[in-house]
């Protein structure tokens, strides 16, 4: 009994963990988007702008359709207007960590 208890005890501790890590992910993406990503996919910036002729919602964060990957390589690529993100500007790391952020549904996101 007390070795299931230890267990089970174990497996709560390493589920708070891993919360805690997505959640500080999240807040480290958030916080990436809006010092690299807002000044031109905030509500009122130029890529909003440019993808409302194509993309409803245009707003990056209202979107409920965008894979971590997918942000990934249009940052990384470049699409349409948008230029290449080079990786001396946002590194891997960080551009994963606003992937996850944009892909994660508004109503999930904090």
């Amino acid at each position: 009994m007390r070795g299931v208890m230890l267990t089970a005890a174990a497996a709560l501790a390493l589920a708070l963990q891993a919360g805690d890590g997505r959640a500080a992910a999240a807040r480290d993406g958030k916080a990436l988007f809006q010092a690299k990503c807002m000044m031109c996919h905030g509500k009122t910036g130029m890529g909003t702008g440019l993808l409302a002729r194509r993309v409803k919602p245009a707003e990056l964060l209202l979107r409920t359709d965008l894979k971590s990957d997918f942000v990934v390589q249009a940052a990384r690529l470049g699409i349409g207007n948008m230029p290449a993100i080079p990786r001396g500007q946002v590194s891997d790391a960080d551009l994963k960590k606003i992937g996850d952020f944009l892909a994660t549904p508004p109503a999930r996101r904090k």
